[in-house]
Protein backbone atom coordinates (compact mmCIF):
# COMPACT_ATOMS: atom_id res chain seq x y z
CA UNK A 1 0.00 0.00 0.00
CA UNK A 2 0.99 2.93 -0.81
CA UNK A 3 2.00 5.93 1.79
CA UNK A 4 -0.83 8.04 0.46
CA UNK A 5 -3.22 5.30 1.01
CA UNK A 6 -2.25 4.54 4.03
CA UNK A 7 -2.78 7.83 4.89
CA UNK A 8 -6.86 8.02 3.44
CA UNK A 9 -7.35 4.41 5.42
CA UNK A 10 -6.01 5.80 8.72
CA UNK A 11 -8.11 9.12 8.10
CA UNK A 12 -11.11 6.84 7.13
CA UNK A 13 -10.62 4.82 10.06
CA UNK A 14 -10.09 7.17 12.48
CA UNK A 15 -12.83 9.17 11.55
CA UNK A 16 -15.83 6.72 11.50
CA UNK A 17 -14.02 5.68 15.26
CA UNK A 18 -13.94 8.88 16.68
CA UNK A 19 -17.37 9.46 15.17
CA UNK A 20 -19.31 6.83 16.04
CA UNK A 21 -18.17 6.68 19.73
CA UNK A 22 -18.83 10.58 20.40
CA UNK A 23 -22.50 9.85 18.88
CA UNK A 24 -23.13 6.97 20.79
CA UNK A 25 -21.51 9.06 24.23
CA UNK A 26 -23.24 12.01 23.52
CA UNK A 27 -26.05 11.33 20.94
CA UNK A 28 -27.54 7.81 21.90
CA UNK A 29 -27.34 7.11 25.68
CA UNK A 30 -28.67 10.52 26.55
CA UNK A 31 -31.32 10.12 24.35
CA UNK A 32 -31.52 6.44 25.30
CA UNK A 33 -32.28 8.27 29.38
CA UNK A 34 -34.59 10.56 28.35
CA UNK A 35 -36.67 8.14 26.28
CA UNK A 36 -37.18 4.69 28.16
CA UNK A 37 -39.00 4.97 31.35
CA UNK A 38 -36.86 2.71 33.57
CA UNK A 39 -33.64 4.80 34.56
CA UNK A 40 -32.53 1.13 35.70
CA UNK A 41 -32.81 -0.27 31.97
CA UNK A 42 -31.17 2.41 30.11
CA UNK A 43 -28.08 2.54 32.38
CA UNK A 44 -27.76 -1.49 31.39
CA UNK A 45 -28.17 -0.93 27.82
CA UNK A 46 -25.80 2.24 27.69
CA UNK A 47 -23.36 0.23 30.25
CA UNK A 48 -23.30 -2.10 26.60
CA UNK A 49 -23.00 0.19 24.56
CA UNK A 50 -20.13 2.04 26.50
CA UNK A 51 -18.84 -1.32 26.83
CA UNK A 52 -18.21 -2.39 23.06
CA UNK A 53 -17.23 1.20 22.67
CA UNK A 54 -14.14 0.46 24.77
CA UNK A 55 -13.25 -2.47 23.43
CA UNK A 56 -13.51 -1.32 19.97
CA UNK A 57 -11.24 1.36 21.16
CA UNK A 58 -8.48 -0.95 22.06
CA UNK A 59 -8.99 -2.60 18.97
CA UNK A 60 -9.26 0.48 16.56
CA UNK A 61 -6.26 2.76 18.41
CA UNK A 62 -3.97 -0.14 18.77
CA UNK A 63 -4.54 -0.66 14.71
CA UNK A 64 -3.80 3.17 14.11
CA UNK A 65 -1.31 3.25 16.43
CA UNK A 66 0.50 0.55 14.32
CA UNK A 67 -0.14 1.99 10.78
CA UNK A 68 1.27 5.51 12.45
CA UNK A 69 4.27 3.37 13.70
CA UNK A 70 4.11 2.44 10.03
CA UNK A 71 3.89 5.76 8.53
CA UNK A 72 7.10 6.97 10.52
CA UNK A 73 9.17 3.76 9.42
CA UNK A 74 8.15 5.35 5.87
CA UNK A 75 9.49 9.01 6.93
CA UNK A 76 6.60 10.78 7.80
CA UNK A 77 7.61 12.02 10.91
CA UNK A 78 3.82 14.02 10.87
CA UNK A 79 2.84 10.88 12.81
CA UNK A 80 5.32 10.36 15.49
CA UNK A 81 2.69 13.08 17.68
CA UNK A 82 0.06 11.17 16.78
CA UNK A 83 0.77 7.92 18.38
CA UNK A 84 1.34 9.87 21.69
CA UNK A 85 -2.31 11.18 21.16
CA UNK A 86 -3.75 7.17 20.33
CA UNK A 87 -1.20 6.31 23.39
CA UNK A 88 -3.64 8.47 25.34
CA UNK A 89 -6.57 6.82 23.55
CA UNK A 90 -5.77 3.07 24.15
CA UNK A 91 -4.92 4.56 27.71
CA UNK A 92 -8.55 5.71 28.19
CA UNK A 93 -10.13 2.73 26.25
CA UNK A 94 -8.05 -0.30 28.71
CA UNK A 95 -9.21 2.10 31.81
CA UNK A 96 -12.84 1.93 30.59
CA UNK A 97 -12.23 -1.80 29.16
CA UNK A 98 -10.89 -3.36 32.22
CA UNK A 99 -11.22 -1.24 35.22
CA UNK A 100 -14.11 0.99 35.27
CA UNK A 101 -16.90 -0.58 33.51
CA UNK A 102 -16.16 -4.31 35.10
CA UNK A 103 -16.51 -2.56 38.41
CA UNK A 104 -19.66 -0.54 37.26
CA UNK A 105 -21.10 -3.73 36.48
CA UNK A 106 -20.39 -6.03 39.20
CA UNK A 107 -21.81 -3.36 41.55
CA UNK A 108 -24.95 -3.22 39.28
CA UNK A 109 -25.37 -7.05 39.09
CA UNK A 110 -25.12 -7.01 43.08
CA UNK A 111 -27.28 -4.21 43.24
CA UNK A 112 -29.67 -6.58 40.74
CA UNK A 113 -29.08 -9.81 43.19
CA UNK A 114 -31.38 -7.99 46.15
CA UNK A 115 -33.55 -6.64 43.82
CA UNK A 116 -32.43 -2.99 44.04
CA UNK A 117 -31.23 -0.35 41.92
CA UNK A 118 -27.30 0.52 42.88
CA UNK A 119 -28.83 3.88 44.15
CA UNK A 120 -30.72 1.44 46.80
CA UNK A 121 -27.30 -0.02 47.88
CA UNK A 122 -24.53 1.19 50.18
CA UNK A 123 -22.14 0.90 46.99
CA UNK A 124 -24.17 4.16 45.70
CA UNK A 125 -20.99 6.59 46.80
CA UNK A 126 -18.71 3.86 45.23
CA UNK A 127 -20.99 3.52 41.74
CA UNK A 128 -20.82 7.18 41.70
CA UNK A 129 -17.66 7.99 41.77
CA UNK A 130 -16.88 5.02 39.03
CA UNK A 131 -19.85 6.53 37.02
CA UNK A 132 -17.66 10.27 36.87
CA UNK A 133 -14.43 8.37 36.34
CA UNK A 134 -15.76 6.78 33.29
CA UNK A 135 -17.28 9.71 32.13
CA UNK A 136 -13.74 12.04 32.44
CA UNK A 137 -12.07 9.00 30.58
CA UNK A 138 -14.74 9.06 28.07
CA UNK A 139 -14.38 13.03 27.63
CA UNK A 140 -10.70 12.64 27.61
CA UNK A 141 -10.75 10.36 24.83
CA UNK A 142 -12.86 12.20 22.67
CA UNK A 143 -11.16 15.76 22.82
CA UNK A 144 -7.82 13.08 21.97
CA UNK A 145 -10.00 11.77 19.56
CA UNK A 146 -10.79 15.39 17.81
CA UNK A 147 -7.34 16.49 17.75
CA UNK A 148 -6.40 12.75 15.67
CA UNK A 149 -9.20 13.40 13.59
CA UNK A 150 -8.44 17.30 13.06
CA UNK A 151 -4.20 15.81 12.45
CA UNK A 152 -5.47 12.87 10.39
CA UNK A 153 -7.55 14.97 7.83
CA UNK A 154 -4.73 17.85 7.63
CA UNK A 155 -1.81 17.26 5.05
CA UNK A 156 1.22 15.57 6.02
CA UNK A 157 3.33 16.10 3.22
Amino acid sequence: MSLASTQRVFSLVSGLWVGSFITIGFLVVPVLFSTLGDRQVAGMVAATLFKTTAYLGVALSTFLMVMANHLVRQGNNYYRLTRWILLGMLACSVGAAFIVIPWMNSLRDQALYLGLSVRETTNATLFSRLHGASSTLFVIQALLGLVLVWRATKSAD
